[in-house]
Parts: structure tokens; C-alpha cells; sequence
């Protein structure tokens, strides 16, 4: 054989053997031992919010929901928690492939955005890119992308956090009587916490009768937003320039709280997960 060709043969095998390769890693498959549960806690880094410093804002609620139903509450808007599945999560044609179940109820939802994110580089970590899932008010007068607010820790540290936001907003995240911890993420030593994300309306909310506010839903697309919780389709995920993108599949998740608002005695608006679930091996 020509020395010149046996080259290029031998160099078109070798790419075509790590092309095939790579694409044998792109997913981890489910076995019989794969839970349909998250099952790693990679960050829980809620905002201020009144049951932050309590149990149920606290690093051992965020745990409650690794391999099964717990509660685990993310602070006003911008607090988030990030998750790992022991599996990939597939990408099912025409299907919803997540389940996220919070304490929503039928007139009072918090509703969190959902982020995905799929494990490309194959080491194991939270390091790749993160895809928002379009919900149904993706796009409506009140959604923002690229938000972002800065808490303050307060003085005394009981007292309400104030907060400025990247479009000239302030207002604060207020104490009530109910909880009178500090709301103020107590591990923090920094005085300002800065997240970002994105906006949602405000406009499901109804505050004109102080006794009885409500939060009205969703359609779809977000977390801690239907009493029965809530499906969510992979299919829906858009790049940071809003643009849909074909994913096989996912590894991680983030959910962060989407709403901000000061609902007054009520407390403020926070996003409370219980249990995120693939679909798939949901029995």
C-alpha cells in the first residue's frame, strides 16, 4: 500500500475511533440502581428570606432532597440551589422529562426558573453551560434577563435586608414577626450578596385585600408554581441569547427563585423545592 495513503487511512480511522468514543460518553446511562431523585447537592446559596437560618434554610434542608422528598426553601429572588443526578437525565421527544414538586397552592404560587445543564466535559462537575428552560412567560412585558440584585446584611442583623438591583430599584426583604432570626444567610462573612438570573412578572400577584394575598400560577415552566407539581420539557431550553437549543440530554439542574416582591406580613416571595425527579424512571 502506498505509504501516503496507508497515513491518511490510519489518521481518518483514529478520528472516526475517538468520534465514536466520545459520543459513547456523552450520556451516563441508567442502570437498575439509577434514583429517579437528585442525589448530589452541588451549591445551595439561597437569598435572604425569612425562614433562611432555620431549619428549612439551612444546608441539611437542601440535603432533604437528595434521593427523595424533603423541603428546602431558596430565599427571595436570586437564591438558588444546584443539583446532580446520578444519571443523565434523556431528552425525550415530545415528552417532559423532569418533575419538580415544591409546596405551591392553588392560589398562592413562588414560582422558581429552572436551569439545565449537561455534564459535556465529562468530569463530573457543575462547570459547563447553563441553559434556561422558557417558560410560559419567557419573553413577557415584567421578564428580565440578565438581572441582578445585591442584598445587604443588616444592622442589627434582625433587622430588614435591604436590596438595590442592576436597574436602578432598591427595596427591602422584611422582617416579621414570625420569624425574628436574622434573615441574612448567617455562613456569609461577606456584607453584600450579589446573584443574578432572571426576572419574572410580578403580575400573578394580588395584594389589594391585605388578609388574603394571593399569587396566581403559571402556565408552565416553573418550579414551586403548580400544586401538583410541575413538568418540566428539556426541549424548552434557550441559550444566553434567548435562542433554542437541541439537548440530548442533562446532568444538573439549578432553581432559582424567580420573583421579587416584599408580600408584606405574608413574607417574601420564595421558591420552595421538595423533590426534583426524572420523569422517566417515575413509577
Amino acid at each position: 500500500m502506498n505509504t501516503k495513503h496507508y497515513l491518511s487511512i490510519t489518521l481518518l480511522a483514529s478520528v472516526l475511533w475517538f468520534g465514536c468514543k466520545k459520543d459513547r460518553k456523552i450520556e451516563t446511562p441508567v442502570v437498575p440502581e439509577s434514583n429517579q431523585f437528585v442525589t448530589s447537592l452541588v451549591e445551595y446559596a439561597p437569598a435572604p428570606g425569612q425562614f433562611i437560618n432555620l431549619s428549612l434554610g439551612s444546608m441539611s434542608a437542601a440535603k432533604s432532597i437528595l434521593g427523595k422528598e424533603g423541603l428546602v426553601s431558596l430565599g427571595a429572588w436570586g437564591g438558588y440551589i444546584v443539583l446532580g443526578f446520578d444519571h443523565t437525565v434523556l431528552n425525550r421527544k415530545d415528552l417532559a422529562d423532569l418533575m419538580i414538586k415544591g409546596n405551591a397552592q392553588s392560589n398562592f404560587a413562588e414560582p422558581g426558573i429552572v436551569w439545565v445543564m449537561k455534564d459535556d466535559n465529562k468530569n463530573g462537575k457543575a462547570d459547563d453551560t447553563w441553559y434556561e428552560i422558557a417558560g410560559s412567560e419567557f419573553g413577557k412585558t415584567g421578564y428580565l434577563r440578565n438581572y441582578e440584585v445585591t442584598y445587604t446584611r443588616p444592622v442589627p442583623s434582625t433587622g430588614d435586608v435591604s436590596w438595590k438591583d442592576n436597574q436602578g430599584n432598591t427595596g427591602i426583604v422584611g422582617a416579621n414577626t414570625v420569624h425574628s432570626q436574622s434573615y441574612y444567610p448567617d455562613w456569609l462573612s461577606n456584607t453584600e450578596l450579589t446573584l443574578k438570573g432572571s426576572l419574572l412578572p410580578s403580575s400573578n400577584i394580588n395584594m389589594t385585600n391585605p388578609g388574603l394575598i394571593t399569587s396566581m400560577p403559571f402556565a408552565s415552566g416553573y418550579a414551586d408554581n403548580l400544586v401538583s407539581g410541575d413538568a418540566i420539557d428539556i426541549s424548552n431550553a434557550v441559550d444566553k441569547d434567548g435562542k433554542s437549543v437541541v439537548l440530548s440530554g442533562i446532568d444538573f439542574i439549578k432553581i432559582q427563585t424567580g420573583i421579587q416582591a416584599n408580600l408584606k406580613a405574608v413574607g417574601e416571595l420564595s421558591t420552595e423545592i421538595s423533590s426534583v425527579a426524572d420523569l422517566s424512571l417515575v413509577k
